[in-house]
């Protein structure tokens, strides 16, 4: 688990603000719902034999004995938040959030322990116009953030349930001619979660693998053609795509559509976002039949690659505009009126007022280090605005022109 210090913290505001600004634009709506839920609403959603579940989840008893769990994903809490509030009886639903998921695995580059997760979840809508929205409203994500050309998009079809279960037990059935062959991970995989054993990271496994059943063989005619009909549609909207036979999501509830949006600029090819249908998954949880469809997106991630490929925004490292030095505690009351003036008269204007005094060379290290534009300098009865550039110009100004002076030079640097 990691802290996020400053000016890190401003990277995070920056892409929680395109976030917001983009689901707003989408008519989506936020949901909330808390870090920790009964440990068996993931068993019964993720799958009893997934790593999450198997190997990841922080789970503990509480004081009256009930098994609890940090929610390892978004998922399952927002299906059951909605649920229970009654937003899925006959309804449709476009929901979103955001926060901190919680799973025990190996840490790894852009990857912790308590990591942060922008989810977007659809409720209530069959057949691929919804799929595309999804798949669309990560694509302009991408965009907005100007990262579109690092990420791939890995596409596949599972196909119905009925079709998952035939496929699983002809996968089963050949590598069980193969088990001594497979690694570790496969060999439990082959009677717990068989179809996982696709993207197992083995180069012996997935040389067994090349002479496998393949997935697209056991989905029906039905299905075949809705997914060509998505990747058709997706075309002409100039999202091409790459189709990933061996993507089938470490997540249980999946059926149908699943896809994935892939980068080389982590180092090794890292997913970035993940997603797909889940059909299933309201019904499972106690709920009526309800079509669904979502995906997730790691924050940590995408800060990294946004860092990497320098597209963060220049204007994140400037946190102050004007800095406050107050010379003499006889000026603190007019120097925290004449902050609060500059607030109230220009909300988006950073002030820093200096309130741990000291004399006058100090104060305006401390101003300089700010990396502020400006310095008002209260001393005695005066107030200097001085500029916190090369030149280093300085005036006297009178106090009721100090608010006017700063906003025009904020409106003139295009602050």
């Amino acid at each position: 688990m990691n802290d996020v210090l400053p000016p890190e913290s401003s990277h995070w505001q920056y892409l929680e603000k395109v976030i917001q600004q983009l689901m707003a634009s989408y008519a989506y709506q936020e949901i909330r719902f808390p870090v920790l839920e009964q440990t068996q609403l993931f068993k019964r959603s993720i799958g009893d034999a997934t790593d999450i579940v198997e190997k990841e989840m922080y789970t503990f008893e509480d004081r009256n004995g009930d098994s609890l769990s940090l929610r390892p994903e978004g998922t399952a809490s927002c299906v059951r938040a909605a649920e229970q509030h009654g937003l899925l009886y006959n309804q449709i639903q476009k929901l979103w959030y955001l926060g901190a998921m919680y799973r025990h695995e190996r840490p790894q580059k852009g990857r912790y322990r308590q990591f942060s997760q922008f989810g977007v979840e659809a409720f209530g809508m069959s057949g691929i116009a919804i799929e595309a929205e999804m798949i669309l409203l990560s694509a302009h994500l991408w965009q907005a953030l100007g990262i579109e050309q690092y990420l791939t998009l890995e596409i596949n079809n599972l196909g119905t349930p009925a079709n998952r279960i035939a496929y699983s037990q002809a996968l089963r059935d050949y590598l069980q001619s193969h088990k001594a062959e497979l690694d570790e991970d496969s060999q439990r995989r082959l009677e717990t979660n068989v179809m996982r054993i696709l993207d197992s990271k083995s180069p012996q496994t997935q040389a067994i693998l090349k002479q496998a059943p393949r997935l697209d063989a056991y989905i029906d005619s039905t299905s075949q053609q809705e997914f060509q009909a998505l990747l058709d549609m997706l075309a002409a909207q100039g999202i091409q795509s790459s189709i990933n036979s061996n993507l089938v999501r470490g997540l249980d509830y999946y059926n149908g559509m699943v896809f994935e949006w892939t980068t080389d600029k982590l180092g090794a090819q890292a997913t970035v976002c993940a997603g797909g249908r889940y059909d299933g998954l309201v019904k499972q949880l106690g709920g009526s039949d309800t079509p669904a469809v979502g995906f997730a997106m790691g924050m940590e991630r995408v800060l990294l690659m946004l860092q990497e490929l320098r597209k963060l925004p220049p204007t994140l490292e400037k946190q102050v505009d004007v800095f406050i030095a107050i010379i003499g505690e006889e000026n603190i009351p007019r120097g925290l009126a004449l902050a609060d003036e500059l607030r109230r008269k220009n909300p988006v204007l950073r002030v820093l007022t200096h309130c741990a005094g000291g004399k006058y060379n100090s104060q305006l290290k401390k101003a300089y280090a700010s990396q502020a534009s400006w310095a008002l300098v209260l001393e005695g009865s005066e107030i200097k605005l001085k500029m916190l550039d090369d030149d280093g110009q300085s005036s006297i100004l009178a106090e009721q022109d100090v608010a006017a002076r700063i906003t025009t030079l904020f409106n003139d640097a295009g602050a």
